[in-house]
């Protein structure tokens, strides 16, 4: 007997061409490289050029076009678009329906999600019950930011600036019929459960307020340039959660599907700080290598973060069909997420 099931058909991703090092930060703020390596783990991130027409859409779909090859099939076979991402391309409307334009593709859904961080695991479990419910064949979903533009390029933002990167991840959701859905014994590629919690009283721990109806105005004169106008972060309570949700709701997935870590062979994360990823490890007890890591490279990306994961795994041979991976994320809102699938 076959079930139908949803499984990541095609996966690709995008960044810039410019990598911006810690290095290179010292021409705009005061900073110390080798401090930045040890406390975050990250080298360089890449950021678009402040005189580049290069909008999020944009990257997402030089992404898409990618995944959507990758998948094997046309983009007229598309159902539905979601795109995850906190830097749209507008207020409004939604970075979907430019990323439609740019794809050349009438008439399907497409709608943005706000969920930051856990916005593209959000999104996977959105396009699984899509394709589960008979509604779909193939979504594409699609995490992709251009943060660089709204950070706070000088020694008063160096704290939140020095984590970010711009970049996209694009996934193709395609219905399967699957002869085995067991999780415990299949090794057919397929998703297998999603799992979202949010916790709103920390809101304001991470969060960009403007503009934003929080304000007098929508975006009053008096905020430009000042503190509030960008990104503000809590950051030892953002670390303190994400170290205690992201494994807490790993766990929860595994459980909840007779698993334990040790069935796991990758868990491809949420990159928001090397420190995250190894107290992961330790918290729900695999070795360091078993947590695929891009932090490195490309800082945090934000919904893009796991999409990049996913395709540069794929792109190092790390990654493989059939294979049970494990991701998760935790974000403003605050938001966390996991995912647990059969690559």
């Amino acid at each position: 007997m076959s079930h139908l099931r949803a499984r990541i058909s095609g996966i690709a991703s995008a960044v810039p061409p410019d990598a911006v090092t810690n290095e290179d930060m010292r021409s705009f703020m005061e900073t110390d490289p080798k401090w930045v390596l040890q406390r975050t783990g990250i080298r360089q991130r890449y950021w678009a050029r402040e005189d580049a027409e290069v909008t999020t859409a944009g990257l997402g779909a030089e992404a898409s076009r990618l995944a959507i090859e990758r998948a094997g099939i046309r983009r007229d076979e598309l159902d539905m678009i979601i795109f995850a991402t906190l830097s749209p391309d507008a207020v409004y409307p939604g970075s979907g329906c430019f990323l439609q334009e740019h794809l050349g593709i009438e008439g399907i859904p497409a709608f943005d999600l706000r969920q930051q961080c856990a916005g593209f695991l959000y999104g996977l479990s959105m396009a699984d019950l899509y394709v589960r419910a008979g509604q779909c064949r193939h979504v594409l979903l699609v995490g992709s930011e251009i943060q660089s533009k709204a950070l706070d390029k000088s020694t008063r933002g160096r704290d939140v600036t020095v984590l970010f990167g711009d970049g996209a991840g694009a996934a193709v959701i395609s219905a399967v019929e699957v002869q085995d859905a067991d999780p415990r014994t299949s090794k057919e590629s397929f998703l297998i459960s999603h799992h979202l919690h949010a916790d709103g009283k920390y809101a304001t721990e991470l969060m960009h307020r403007s503009p934003g109806t929080m304000n007098r105005i929508w975006n009053p004169d008096e905020l430009v340039g000042a503190k509030e106008s960008y990104p503000q972060m809590n950051g030892r309570l953002v670390f303190n959660h994400a170290v205690r949700r992201m494994p807490e709701v790993t766990l929860e997935a595994l459980e909840a599907n007779g698993l334990a870590p040790s069935d796991v062979d990758l868990f491809v994360l949420h990159q928001a700080n090397k420190r995250i990823n190894d107290k992961f490890a330790k918290a729900v007890g695999v070795e360091d290598e078993k947590v695929f890591s891009t932090i490195e490279t490309y800082g945090n990306t934000t919904a893009a973060t796991i999409p990049i994961g996913l395709d540069e795994a794929r792109k190092q041979g790390r990654l493989e069909r059939g294979m049970l991976v494990a991701s998760a994320a935790f974000g403003a809102g605050f938001t966390w997420a996991a995912s647990l699938y059969r690559w």
